[in-house]
């Protein structure tokens, strides 16, 4: 049997869910365990204030901003949920090194859950509906959006293919999907929750990724100047982008005026001209890189990076040879000629020209004397 390898981080993730998950089952204080065994695997139960959110009661647990994450209310979130860290965090932790996955965890975890929390606050101050206070806030939804947000980033073209290629789909449409899904099951199904943290999770992944990631540049793998870009700021990347392309317009039009308040509130620093053309360079170079496949992160580039980074040193390498040879017609073209000698000799009249013309039959007779 084939040993599974999986990056330190991903294993923690997933050891933590399984082991959370199955504590605030036992932890859950109003039901016995023969009813806990009749609800069916969706159930949403009542979550342990200090491992999940709470409203009304966790207030005095603030580690539960964390904890929630790695908490599911029913057996198919946890099924999904292990599914997104084995084959998404596996992936993204070696394309971005554990301490830059940590990072992006620890802001799609937190930032999401914060954000609920206020939100379901609010609403009991608006409405002073109990039910807001005693709503548990928990699972993966908003790490399943980062990662899917991270995936548009790295490998937007790649095709991911369900039920033995019947159904064929591109990296760069899921989120839309995920978000669409959540939303409309938030609305019909009462799962707003989810809704919610699908949501601040993607906007979450988005402007982290967008404004403030500090990422090796491609091309320094190759030129070993250690340079580096924060953010993308790639069009590809755009938030219009993540949608379909009849509502691109639009969205971008508001999408557009909120950046420029939030530029003017100094919240965002406003990308130049260079920052965009690194953007789309960066965004080029991982497509002509050959990334991994997301099932299949050994395969391709998969073993460290090793050969993206061939890849790289080779481009660079022959765009300099390029450039070089640009530089050299250029400097041959604007080179004055040589000024030509005054008097030119062929061949023939150094040798000594003789020319013959034959008679002409209508050739005048010359004279003889």
């Amino acid at each position: 049997m084939a040993r599974i390898n999986l990056p330190p981080l991903t294993r923690s993730l997933l050891a933590s869910i399984i082991s959370f998950t199955v504590l605030n089952a036992i932890l859950r204080p109003e039901e016995s365990w023969v009813e806990k065994a009749e609800k069916p695997i969706t159930s949403v139960g009542d979550g342990v204030p200090y491992l999940t959110i709470v409203p009304g009661q966790s207030v005095v647990y603030p580690w539960v901003l964390l904890t929630a994450t790695a908490v599911e209310e029913n057996l198919l979130g946890l099924i999904i949920t292990g599914l997104t860290i084995f084959y998404g965090g596996r992936y993204l932790e070696r394309a971005w090194g554990s301490n830059e996955f940590t990072k992006f965890i620890l802001f799609v975890a937190m930032i999401p859950n914060i954000l609920s929390f206020l939100l379901y606050v609010l609403g009991y101050l608006l409405t002073r509906n109990v039910a807001a206070l005693n709503t548990t806030i928990s699972g993966g939804i908003a790490i399943q959006a980062g990662f899917l947000v991270s995936f548009k980033q790295l490998v937007p073209e790649h095709t991911v293919a369900i039920a033995k290629g019947i159904i064929r789909m591109r990296v760069k449409h899921f989120p839309a999907i995920f978000l669409l899904t959540n939303t409309i099951s938030g609305i019909l199904l009462g799962t707003e929750t989810a809704m919610f943290l699908a949501w601040f999770g993607f906007f979450t992944a988005w402007v982290y990724l967008r404004f403030y990631r500090i990422s090796p540049s491609m091309t320094s793998a190759a030129t070993g100047d250690g340079s580096v870009i924060k953010g993308d700021a790639s069009d590809t990347f755009a938030f219009a982008h993540f949608f379909p392309e009849p509502i691109q317009t639009p969205i971008g039009q508001v999408a557009d005026q909120v950046y420029n308040a939030l530029v003017a509130l100094g919240v965002c620093t406003p990308f130049s001209a260079e920052d965009i053309d690194a953007g789309n360079e960066q965004a080029s170079a991982r497509a002509e890189g050959g990334l991994p496949s997301i099932m299949n992160p050994n395969g391709r580039g998969g073993k460290g990076g090793a050969t993206r980074a061939e890849a790289e040193r080779r481009r660079a390498l022959a765009l300099k040879a390029l450039d070089q040879r640009l530089h050299a017609a250029a400097s041959r073209a604007a080179a004055p000629a040589p000024p030509a000698p005054a008097t030119t000799s062929s061949p023939a009249n150094m040798l000594g020209e003789t020319t013959y013309e034959p008679d002409r039959p209508d050739a005048p007779e010359k004279p003889t004397s």
